[in-house]
């Protein structure tokens, strides 16, 4: 047997917005945001919704469950990629535990901001090749609308909220994963950053007036740092599984930016590969982007059974994760 994705869900919010009203907030044109990275709209949690609602009670781990036909107390690990958890305490995961009903799981949260996803799912696997039958339950959800300075052109036109999930479990061969890389550059790791909230710079009034609880990205310093290493990381995975990077079906990348996703297609070789973007109508939800891209190509029947898949996160840390399989019929 091999290990890979048994089944995918994915939720966005209702509520939608437009270039244009960002546009008026930051001081551009709808037209310039969308010549920047490509992205329409994008969907804001409801008042009410968290990341844990998100991830359990607003369907995105629920379809994941009942595409492979599991209820939530078969599930033996929770892994939930987040860096806008709940609260700072307890970790999302055990809320999202009980939303569902998943006594049975161990849980944890993983937070390497928008590559989350892709190393919970190298964790995933990793605890089912020590435990062969044990089923995974892995979410990326956030919800970037609560710390944007909604006034910041370089964060603001970008970010938005949402949630993925896939069940990963035992698949027959040749499906599964093939190989995995993680990566960390932590000398880069002023690129993106929330500078209060933590132990080094705790919440205070002075704090909230300064605006440290908002998210801040130094975009020319991430789009540089992806050029550079975001290529060859891809490039040297596909090489060390024994695959040529130009027979890869599928793509599906981190939702950053559209401009900066066409120059990494175009530097890595996959130019031949189906681009999955959804970033067009949801924007960059973190965590989130990778299995809502992944989730909507798997349901609208773009996956077929054989075809290679490679999927790429990049983001805070700074971090890449990338997992390259073949793709299985999900239950």
């Amino acid at each position: 047997m091999g290990i890979g994705i048994l089944s995918t869900g994915s939720y966005l919010p209702k509520h939608e917005v437009g270039n244009e009203e960002i546009a008026e907030r930051v001081g551009v044109t709808a037209e310039w945001i969308e010549a920047k990275t490509q992205i329409r709209s994008r969907r804001y949690a409801a008042p009410h919704e968290a990341t844990s609602d998100l991830a359990a009670v607003a369907v995105a781990a629920e379809r994941a469950l009942d595409q492979a036909g599991l209820s939530a107390c078969e599930i033996d690990y929770l892994i939930v990629s987040t860096s806008t958890g709940d609260f700072p305490q307890p970790p999302t995961s055990y809320l999202v535990q009980h939303a569902l009903g998943a006594r049975n799981a161990a849980c944890f949260d993983v937070n390497v901001v928008c590559s989350g996803f892709v190393y919970a799912l190298t964790l995933a696997h990793s605890l089912i090749a020590l435990r062969p039958g044990a089923r995974a339950l892995v979410i990326g959800a956030d919800v970037y609308s609560r710390i944007l300075d909604v006034t910041d052109r370089r964060t603001a036109i970008l970010f938005a909220d949402g949630a993925g999930a896939a069940v990963v479990g035992d698949v027959p061969e040749p499906y599964g994963i093939i190989a995995g890389d993680l990566s960390s550059r932590g000398d880069a790791h002023h690129l993106i950053r929330v500078e209060a909230g933590g132990s080094r710079n705790p919440a205070s009034a002075r704090t909230v007036a300064e605006g440290g609880h908002h998210f801040r990205m130094d975009g020319r310093g991430v789009r540089d740092f992806v050029a550079e290493h975001v290529p060859p990381a891809l490039t040297a995975l596909a090489d060390r599984a024994g695959v040529d990077i130009g027979s890869v079906d599928h793509f599906v990348p981190h939702q950053a930016n559209g401009v900066m996703l066409t120059d990494v297609v175009e530097r890595a070789g996959l130019t031949r590969a189906r681009t999955h973007r959804t970033l067009i109508r949801y924007g960059n939800t973190g965590s989130a982007s990778v299995p809502v891209a992944l989730d909507e190509a798997n349901r609208d029947g773009a996956l077929a059974p054989g075809d290679l898949v490679l999927l790429a996160g990049f983001g805070g840390g700074m971090s890449i994760g990338a997992s390259l399989l073949t793709w299985g019929n999900p239950t």
